[in-house]
């Protein structure tokens, strides 16, 4: 299936906000003016937005510590992330979420979330209440290959098999977790874990927007007809370490060097989209600097907002009935 124009437009135009977004921040968290820790998701923006391209409003999605890349690419503002990641009032959490909590219930974002595998038991809350409501929607937990392991999550694969939710479980395999390698610390493979649980499984190159598209779009569709979940499998590359601040000594010598050159999913965009005259580069060169523009903006905005106040420290804990 052919994609649209506006898609492909859109599509490009989140994966360079979210790379242009990681690396400013990648410099800002180096003067020490960001609070808590920040994990980067350079190198993987092609799984969040294809697999969000697929998605609206009314579906919902839950995302892990490394949660940017999930939450740029289902629609949250740019500005109120930045000012969230810095502590101001003016974040989208009123600054009390910091980097790994950012949520926007309005985009269907049910949240970053700082527990390893906290996620997809979310997600089979969120698949429950579309299944209930009937409103078509589906729910997706994003999820690395160390929360593969998390009871939470063989529990949430097990729970929206037995009460078939509309439930896509997509794991984004970097290849560690943390500093421990997959290769090491999973037992067997995603496929017959999916398999134990009776679910359909697909797998894609995380590195190519168009085979994530693709593959999300078919595992999405089995679980909004009703079918029951599936598990995406998407095999990626981070470029940065788990944390800021992390050497990487666990890693390859010009292992990141060689993801950077070989299979940075922007330039193979670009280049399918050119060969197959799909879009005019100049109008990517556009979203290039209009990015740049709008990240630029959103740091100095952030930097002058200010800071939530001692009032402020009950306000939106509680829901009024």
């Amino acid at each position: 299936m052919q994609i649209s124009t506006e898609t492909l437009l859109q599509s490009y135009r989140a994966m360079r906000t979210i790379r242009v977004f990681e690396e400013r921040l990648h410099r800002e968290f180096a003067t020490g003016e960001i609070p808590g820790f920040v994990h980067l998701y350079c190198g993987e923006e092609a799984s969040a937005v294809g697999v969000c391209a697929n998605l609206t409003d009314q579906d919902t999605i839950a995302s892990t510590h490394r949660g940017h890349g999930h939450c740029i690419a289902k629609g949250v503002d740019v500005g109120g992330m930045m000012a969230e990641i810095y502590g101001r009032k003016s974040g989208v959490c009123r600054g009390k979420g910091g980097s790994m909590h950012i949520a926007d219930l309005s985009k269907g974002m049910l949240g970053a979330n700082g527990i390893v595998g906290g996620g997809p038991p979310l997600i089979c809350g969120a698949a429950l209440s579309h299944k209930v409501l009937k409103d078509n929607g589906v729910a997706v937990a994003f999820f690395g290959d160390g929360a593969s392991n998390e009871g939470t999550t063989l529990e949430s694969l097990n729970l929206a098999s037995v009460w078939q939710l509309p439930a896509v479980f997509v794991v984004e395999d970097n290849g560690y977790g943390e500093a421990t390698g997959a290769s090491y610390a999973c037992a067997g493979n995603q496929k017959d874990r999916a398999a134990g649980f009776g679910m359909p499984y697909m797998e894609c190159d995380g590195s190519d927007f168009f085979a994530v598209h693709d593959t999300a779009r078919d595992a999405i569709d089995h679980a909004r007809s009703g079918k029951g979940p599936v598990m995406l499998h998407v095999h990626l590359q981070r470029w940065y370490g788990h944390f800021e601040g992390d050497a990487m000594s666990y890693r390859a010598a010009n292992e990141v060097a060689d993801a950077k050159k070989n299979h940075d999913c922007l330039e193979s965009f670009r280049t399918r989209v050119e060969q197959e005259k799909l879009l005019d580069l100049n109008a990517l060169d556009e979203i290039d600097a209009s990015v740049a523009d709008e990240v630029e903006s959103a740091v100095q905005a952030a930097k002058q907002a200010p800071w939530p106040e001692e009032a402020d420290l009950m306000a939106d804990v509680y829901v009024k009935i």
